[in-house]
C-alpha cells in the first residue's frame, strides 16, 4: 500500500486498529436552558482539564512548542465568541450537543475552504475539539493509546493531536492513517516523537487486520501488510542502517560546521515561533537564519501590538544568547492569508500584493513590526530581513523606514542595536538578475529556494500538472542561485540559503562550490547537514559543480548528483 510519508524511519510491528466511537446522537429540545448551559460549561471544563494534562505530557516527551498545540485546543473552546454563540443556540432551545456541533462545523467549513495548509490545519484542530467535548457530553470515553503493548503499529482513520498526546513512544513503532498530510499537527508531533508515520493510506481501516504484522517506511510512504520473511529481513536491515546513521550523526553534535578542507560555515535553523529557538539549540543549530513572523499574526484575531511583537522577538533573542537571529518581516499573501488584514481576493496572489509590497503600502503596520524588532535587537544578535524583493527601490524604502525608526527610538531614549544588519530574501527571478545591484544595498542575502524555483520555472508547486518542473536542480534555477551567490561574494556580504534545498545532500556540494556561507535548515536536519558538509572539499565540490553546470536537463543533473553524493 502507498501513502504519504510524514515521519521518517522504518517501523516493524503488530497492527492495532483503533476504531473511533460513534458520536451519533438524537437532538432533543431543551426547556431548562440554564441547566443545559451548566451541562455544557461542565463538559468544557472537563475537556480543558484533560487537554491541560495532555499538554503537560507532551511538554515532557516532546517539548514546549508541541505542548502549545494542545493548549491551542483549550484556546479554541474558550473563545468568547464561540462560547457565546453556543450558549445563544442553547437559549434558543437547542441541546448542548447540537449547539456545539453547529458552531464547530461552521468554523470547520470556513477553515477547510482556505487555500493554505496552515489555515486548513485549524479545521482539523476544531474537529478534534468538537469530538472531545462531544464525547464528554455523550458520556463516551475517548480512545486512549497510552497502554498499547510494545511493538504496536497504530492504524486509525484520523490521528488527532489529542490521541497522539497519549502515545507512549517506547511502545509505538509506527503510525498509519487514512487521512492527514505532512503539515498536520499530528504529523509534526510524530516527527518530534521520532515515530515513523505514513498518512493518507487509502482504505487502510478496511484492509488492515488486527494483530497482523506490518512494515512501514515513513520516508517513502510504503506500507506492507503481512510481510513475508524476505521482506521482514530487508526492512530489518534498513532499520538497523538508519539507527546506525543516527548514532553516527551524534558524533557531529557540539562540533563546528567545517568542510573536509577546513572552511567554516554557519549552520542555523528556520523557526516560526520564539519557542522554536530553543528547539534549534536542542538540535545543535548555531542560531536562527529565518524567523517567519507571519505565524505570530496568524495566531491572533487582530494585528499584534508593538509590545506583543517586541516580547516575542526579545524572547527568541534571549533564548539564543547572542547567537544570530534573522527576523523576516511579515510575509503574507500567496498561500498565506490572515483574514483580519483584509487582503483582497486576487486572480494570481503569488504575483500580487504580498510580502514587502503589502508592508510598504501598509506603513503603520510595518512601523509597528520594525520598531518591535529594533527594540528586541538590544537583547541579542538580531538582523532584519525583507522578503520577496524584486527591485532596488523596495530595499531603499525599507532601509529608509528603519533609519527613521532608529532616530525615533533614539529620541525616546529606547535602546536598540545601532549597527543592526538589514538583509533581503533573494527569492524571485528579478532579484537574481539584479543581484549585483542588490548586493550594494543589502547587508546580506538569504536565498529562498522554494519561491525562487517557482518564480524562475513559472511553476506552482501545488499544481500536479506542472510539478515535474518544480525542482531546484533545474539548470535555470542552479544558474540563478550561482549568480546570486557570486554577486554577494563580489560585494563581500554573507549569503545564506533558507529554502528546502539547503538541506539536500545533492545540493550541498554545489552550494559549497558556488560560495554559500550560511545554511539555514529545519532543526532536525542540522546534524545531517553538518555531516554532509564535512565530507566535501572545495576542490571536489568544484569538480562536481563544473560537470553539473554543463548538463542541460534536470534529469541529467539529478542522475549525475545521485551517482556522486
Amino acid at each position: 500500500m502507498k501513502g504519504i510519508g510524514v515521519s521518517s524511519g522504518i517501523g516493524i510491528g503488530t497492527v492495532l486498529l483503533v476504531e473511533e466511537h460513534s458520536l451519533d446522537y438524537t437532538p432533543k429540545p431543551v426547556t431548562d436552558t440554564a441547566a443545559e448551559k451548566k451541562r455544557f460549561s461542565e463538559a468544557v471544563a472537563s475537556f480543558c482539564e484533560n487537554t491541560q494534562a495532555q499538554a503537560e505530557t507532551l511538554r515532557k516527551t516532546a517539548g514546549d512548542k508541541e505542548a502549545e498545540i494542545m493548549l491551542g485546543h483549550i484556546s479554541i473552546i474558550q473563545d468568547p465568541f464561540l462560547i457565546g454563540e453556543i450558549e445563544r443556540l442553547i437559549d434558543g432551545g437547542q441541546c448542548a450537543e447540537a449547539s456545539l456541533e453547529a458552531m464547530c462545523d461552521m468554523f470547520i467549513q470556513i477553515f477547510s475552504a482556505a487555500e493554505d495548509d496552515v489555515t486548513k490545519q485549524r479545521a482539523a484542530d476544531v474537529r478534534d475539539v468538537k469530538s472531545g467535548v462531544l464525547s464528554i457530553l455523550l458520556g463516551i470515553r475517548e480512545v486512549k493509546l497510552s497502554d498499547v503493548p510494545a511493538g504496536t503499529i497504530i492504524c486509525v482513520k484520523e490521528l488527532t493531536p489529542s490521541m497522539i498526546a497519549e502515545i507512549n513512544k517506547e511502545n509505538v513503532v509506527g503510525i498509519l492513517t487514512e487521512t492527514g498530510s505532512t503539515t498536520s499537527h499530528s504529523a509534526i508531533l510524530a516527527r518530534v516523537l521520532e515515530i515513523p508515520a505514513v498518512m493518507s493510506v487509502p482504505d487502510l481501516m478496511k484492509t488492515a487486520k488486527n494483530e497482523e504484522k506490518a512494515v512501514i517506511d515513513g520516508s517513502k510512504g510504503d506500507v506492507i501488510l503481512s510481510p513475508d520473511e524476505a521482506q521482514l529481513a530487508v526492512y530489518a536491515e534498513k532499520r538497523e542502517k538508519l539507527l546506525q546513521e543516527r548514532r553516527e550523526l551524534e558524533k557531529f553534535r557540539g562540533k563546528a560546521t567545517v568542510s573536509a578542507d577546513g572552511t567554516v560555515y554557519e549552520l542555523v535553523c528556520n523557526i516560526g515561533k520564539p519557542e522554536d529557538a530553543a528547539k534549534a539549540l536542542q538540535f545543535d543549530g548555531e542560531g536562527v537564519g529565518l524567523f517567519r513572523t507571519e505565524f505570530l499574526f496568524m495566531d491572533k484575531t487582530a494585528v499584534p501590538s508593538e509590545e506583543e511583537q517586541f516580547n516575542e522577538y526579545k524572547k527568541a533573542a534571549m533564548i539564543l544568547k547572542g547567537k544570530p537571529l534573522i527576523i523576516r518581516t511579515l510575509d503574507i499573501g500567496g498561500d498565506k492569508d490572515i483574514p483580519y488584514l483584509g487582503l483582497a481576493k486576487e486572480e494570481n496572489p503569488f504575483m500580487g500584493f504580498r510580502a514587502i509590497r503589502y508592508c510598504l503600502k501598509n506603513r503603520d503596520l510595518f512601523r509597528i513590526q520594525l520598531r518591535a524588532i529594533l527594540r528586541a535587537s538590544a537583547f541579542g544578535n538580531v538582523s532584519i530581513m525583507f522578503p520577496l524583493i524584486t527591485c532596488v527601490e523596495e530595499v531603499r524604502k525599507g532601509k529608509a523606514l528603519v533609519e527613521e525608526l532608529k532616530a525615533e527610538l533614539s529620541s525616546e531614549g529606547i535602546e536598540y542595536d545601532k549597527d543592526i544588519k538589514v538583509g533581503i530574501m533573494t527569492e524571485t527571478a528579478a532579484s537574481g538578475i539584479i543581484a549585483d545591484y542588490l548586493a550594494k544595498e543589502a547587508d546580506f542575502f538569504s536565498i529562498g529556494t522554494n519561491d525562487l524555483t517557482g518564480y524562475t520555472m513559472a511553476a506552482d508547486r501545488g499544481n500536479s500538472d506542472v510539478s515535474y518542473l518544480y525542482s531546484a536542480l533545474q539548470p535555470s534555477v542552479l544558474r540563478m542561485i550561482r549568480s546570486i551567490i557570486t554577486a554577494a561574494g563580489e560585494q563581500n556580504i554573507p549569503v545564506g540559503m533558507c529554502g528546502e534545498a539547503a538541506a539536500d545532500p545533492m545540493m550541498i556540494p554545489l552550494l559549497i562550490s558556488f560560495g554559500l556561507t550560511e545554511f539555514s535548515v529545519s532543526a532536525p536536519s542540522v546534524l545531517r547537514v553538518r555531516k554532509c558538509i564535512a565530507s566535501w572539499t572545495k576542490q571536489r565540490a568544484d569538480e562536481v559543480a563544473e560537470k553539473v553546470m554543463q548538463l542541460a536537463t534536470e534529469q541529467e543533473v539529478r542522475e549525475y548528483l545521485s551517482s556522486v553524493t
